[in-house]
């Protein structure tokens, strides 16, 4: 098959370009740039030389182009530009992953504009997009046309909170999702916020209350508990390249609290082993999914060029609270390696292929 990816020069483009480069069942890969337009991606990133395998020469060509020729699209794009790439390919028998928000909420284009602050301009071709977590939605995504990708902090606080709202374990008045992310999840353009002198030896919080991920979170976790779920969001960043750490905090329910420490008494284990084996329970057949073994805390290093996403679980406040730690690569399986899955499930590929990566530590 024949993969294209508009964007190709961002942080996000150039990681779906490598990953795509390793996959045995993409032929050939187009690649496009508003910024380097006719200029090589080894221009932009010299790391690549000697290493397109064939399957692409780099030239960057213009959006149209790369649409044009491909059999599946990737649009790494700011928000409000894939819709059009998004339509082209719905009308030509083609199909498309967009790592924009501009698919992310189905056909509920109130909230996008209220958080996103435009309009659509192609509303038709939103009731073809499906929203691209394959924990949530495998089977639809199987079939789908156009793929909304989930964001990165989303991606961590969903997967962290799936199996405790389907069991109805929490109080889902207030959940708290505090998460970390590496200085990549803004963006390769330079900004105040982004260069070194301001991140580098420092933690700060920022968007409080107001971070655009916190609407997709609310939407998932009211999906999966089937009611409204409040979430209280808090992003920060940290000086490193890539990462994303959430620690999410929620009550359990009294009805849950009781049940589970009756279980823990009966089989002579703690309660955070209760509910560690109903997540492990939960994720079983999930490839990129790992709930870590008592005693391992959840480290961003270990899932650094990977596709997974590990998480571990713990009871505090005298059992009352739930604890759940959430890591994933914000690059891979916070964009572009889940992107690729999401590809290998639209065509019949096996869902690991080109993303079962060895993690490395150090």
């Amino acid at each position: 098959m024949k993969a294209g990816v508009i964007g190709a020069t961002g942080y996000a483009g150039i990681e779906l370009v490598r990953i795509l480069l390793g996959h045995p069942e993409v032929e050939k890969i187009f690649t496009g740039s508003v910024n380097f337009e006719g200029k090589n991606l080894t221009d932009v990133y010299p790391a690549l030389i000697g290493r397109y395998r064939n399957k692409t020469d780099g030239l960057l060509l213009t959006p149209e182009e790369v649409a044009e020729r491909s059999d599946i699209v990737f649009t790494a794009l700011p928000h409000g530009i894939a819709e059009k790439y998004a339509d082209y390919c719905v009308k030509n028998g083609k199909k498309l992953i967009d790592l924009s928000a501009d698919f992310r909420f189905g056909t509920d284009e109130e909230t996008f504009k209220k958080w996103y602050k435009e309009d659509w301009k192609f509303p038709e071709v939103h009731k073809e997009s499906v929203y691209g977590l394959p924990e949530m939605n495998r089977e639809e995504i199987k079939n789908a046309r156009i793929i909304g990708n989930p964001g990165c902090y989303v991606t961590s606080a969903t997967l962290a909170l799936l199996p405790a709202l389907k069991a109805g374990i929490i109080d889902t008045s207030a959940v708290i999702v505090d998460s970390k992310s590496g200085v990549t999840g803004s963006g390769r353009t330079p900004t105040d916020t982004n260069n070194f002198s301001s991140c580098g030896e420092s933690l700060s919080a920022y968007k409080i209350g107001s971070h655009r991920h916190k609407p997709e979170i609310e939407r998932n976790c009211s999906f999966a508990a089937n009611k409204e779920v409040n979430i209280i969001f808090t992003p920060h960043l940290v000086p490193m390249s890539r990462g994303i750490v959430s620690t999410v905090y929620a009550n359990f329910t009294v009805p849950a609290s009781e049940r589970i420490a009756l279980q823990a008494k009966t089989a002579g284990i703690g309660a955070a082993d209760v509910v560690r084996n109903m997540y492990r329970d939960f994720f079983a057949k999930e490839p990129f999914v790992r709930i870590l073994p008592p005693g391992t805390d959840p480290q961003s290093k270990n899932v650094r060029f990977t596709n997974f996403c590990d998480i571990q679980v713990y009871t505090v406040n005298d059992s009352k609270m739930l604890e759940i730690i959430s890591t994933l690569d914000n690059m891979v399986k916070g964009a572009s390696g889940q992107a690729v899955q999401n590809m290998n499930l639209m065509f019949g590929f096996e869902e690991t292929s080109g993303i079962d990566f060895i993690p490395y530590s150090f």
